[in-house]
């Protein structure tokens, strides 16, 4: 069985395997819905897609195991390279190209490391780049 380890939470968990990384980590316990900087948090956790790609607001970084996760979703490549209407996947996504996921549309294969609530850089050097 795969492993997940959430790095924030200090959490590992075991998943069978073609499990989806979203209701997995809700099952857990952990809190993919952080809003921005924590405002709108609480909103986030009710107001969200439900796993259906379209709000962005599950966003993680696998940061070990990318080749475990299935391949990038149609829904995930229109989220994060179009900032209508919500501009944050794509801000968050700069720089994070190569690790940056949606987790209601990853499939586990394999042990993982998983940041949730990547931090927007705004002043980074890839910002404007």
């Amino acid at each position: 069985m795969p492993t997940i380890t959430f790095v924030n939470e200090k959490k590992e968990i075991q998943v069978p395997d073609g499990a989806n990384l979203r209701k997995e980590a809700l099952k857990a316990g952990v809190n993919l819905y952080y809003g921005f900087n924590g405002f709108g948090q609480s909103l986030n956790k009710i107001f969200n897609c439900h796993g259906l790609g379209f709000c962005g607001t599950c966003r993680v970084l696998i940061t070990q195991g990318m080749q475990n996760a299935s391949p990038m979703s149609f829904m995930e490549k229109v989220k994060f390279k179009a900032p209508v209407p919500d501009p944050l996947p794509c801000l968050a996504y700069i720089g994070h190209e190569d690790t940056m996921r949606l987790a209601c549309c990853v499939t586990v294969h394999g042990d993982m490391t998983v940041v949730t609530n990547p931090s927007l850089d705004l002043y980074g050097e890839n910002f404007f780049s």
